[in-house]
């Protein structure tokens, strides 16, 4: 077995148009320059938040019981095996997604103060204003640590101009990530075009050339992959040998995305360069987010799983209507049930980012140990547009930080932005004020 040596964090494997950052392998601890057995190691701190419209049917979603060993309804069912590693949270608010005095556009507000909690200014003009997002918070902090500040990733495009909710601009009902309040950045939609993002270097020349080629990004880096290995002990060539893995699992499925045949899907248009199937689309989508954790390419995400009013039509589940239509349900008891079940095919889809997340040993834990990843929607019963009383939820164990496998109850009107204070609080980023927050949500450890 090769003598194991410390390897820097910023270690990467590099080819003709291809830069393959590693994953935190056990040689990159100062444990092991100190000549000390290593058992566990300081793997970096990340957090994501993954954002789902049109609110819920609450009734189906919301745990009856406080407290450890709540009992998981119906949407929620999904997540049963990661039970013990989330904190449900009830009654957190996003104030500034109510209208406030500006009239109709629920939808677009909803989005926009999700992660800022600011009033968002009504205009679909190019003035719009919002506020500096979470996310983006902590990316001005830690970001020059990755190569990415932070990652913004989505499975349905959206416009940056126009009027797409009663006077409010596209750009607030399809961006949650704002760098200022008045700089949203625009998700990738393109499965492709963010691997390159994470893993393409060189000229613009010499990524059209390896791509045209159609070689493995691992074909490019094999040499100075084999040198590495004969630096690092038995476990770490095991993670890096499963780490390869991943990058060609997800490399394959792009590939067969392109030559499988169409699914026929009523009144809606795939986004282009993705895969025409959506519940593939989703699942490329979270394994480039745990790719980039992995590979600690950056440590701030964001995933837009649809826009804020969304009317996709669901007949992969039996639901062919829309899902925006459908939240307007009028207490009608089928379209609720239809509801409910796109509600569990989306937590369905966060079950498998955890999954992914979870089968990532890290130090003495897994890659979702050493994160914190939000699942929530800025609006809550869809039907009534309210902004109370959130479906939100928080995986993860946070470094160790978080008391998970409880559902914790808040007083009503609790800011939403105080939860995003005490997240950031344990990314070792201390900020006094966020939006509308009133001081870092208690409770969480």
């Amino acid at each position: 077995m090769p003598m194991t040596k410390r390897i820097s964090r910023r270690t990467m494997l590099r080819g003709v148009g291809v830069s393959l950052l590693l994953p935190w392998l056990e040689a990159m601890s100062p444990m092991v320059a100190r000549g000390k057995q290593l058992s566990g190691g300081d793997p970096p701190k990340r957090m994501a938040f993954v954002y789902v419209p049109n609110g819920k049917n609450m009734v189906d979603w919301t745990p009856e019981q406080e407290g450890a060993g709540f009992d998981l309804p119906p949407i929620l069912q999904p997540l049963a095996p990661f039970q013990d590693k989330l904190l449900a949270l009830s009654g957190l608010t996003a104030d500034k997604a109510r209208a406030n005095g500006d009239g109709g556009g629920d939808h677009a507000r909803a989005m926009a103060a999700f992660l800022t909690g600011a009033q968002p200014r009504k205009t679909d003009g190019a003035n719009i204003r919002a506020g500096v997002s979470a996310d983006q918070v902590a990316a001005a902090h830690i970001g020059h640590k990755t190569r990415l500040s932070s990652l913004e990733i989505g499975c349905e495009p959206g416009a940056m101009a126009g009027n797409c909710d009663s006077g409010y601009s596209c750009a607030y009902a399809s961006t949650m990530s704002w760098r200022s309040s008045t700089q949203p950045l625009p998700k990738e939609v393109n499965p492709k075009l963010v691997f390159e993002r994470l893993f393409g270097s060189g000229s613009d020349a010499q990524r059209v050339e390896r791509s045209s080629r159609r070689q493995s990004i691992l074909d490019f880096v094999r040499d100075d992959s084999k040198s590495l290995v004969q630096r690092l002990g038995a476990g770490d060539v095991r993670k890096l040998d499963e780490y390869f893995s991943s990058v060609r699992d997800i490399e394959q499925r792009m590939e067969r995305a392109k030559t499988l045949p169409p699914v026929e899907v009523p009144d809606v248009e795939a986004p282009v360069g993705a895969p025409e199937e959506y519940e593939e689309h989703i699942r490329l989508m979270c394994d480039m987010l745990v790719l980039a954790f992995e590979a600690d390419v950056t440590r701030v995400a964001t995933f837009v799983v649809a826009n804020e009013g969304s009317n996709r039509p669901y007949p992969f589940i039996d639901v062919p209507d829309g899902h925006h239509d459908l939240s307007h349900h009028g207490d009608d008891e089928e379209k609720k049930a239809k509801v409910r079940d796109i509600n569990t095919f989306h937590t369905g889809q966060f079950a498998y980012l955890l999954e992914r997340l979870n089968s990532i040993s890290e130090g003495d834990g897994t890659l979702l140990d050493n994160s914190m990843v939000i699942y929530g929607s800025g609006n809550s019963d869809g039907n009534r547009h309210n902004h109370d009383d959130l479906p939100i939820l928080l995986a993860g164990g946070g470094s160790g930080t978080l008391k998970t496998g409880r559902h914790v109850r808040y007083p009503n009107e609790t800011p939403l932005n105080n939860l995003w204070l005490a997240m950031l609080e344990r990314m070792d980023v201390d900020i006094a004020k966020l939006g509308d927050s009133s001081g870092a949500l208690p409770h969480l450890s």
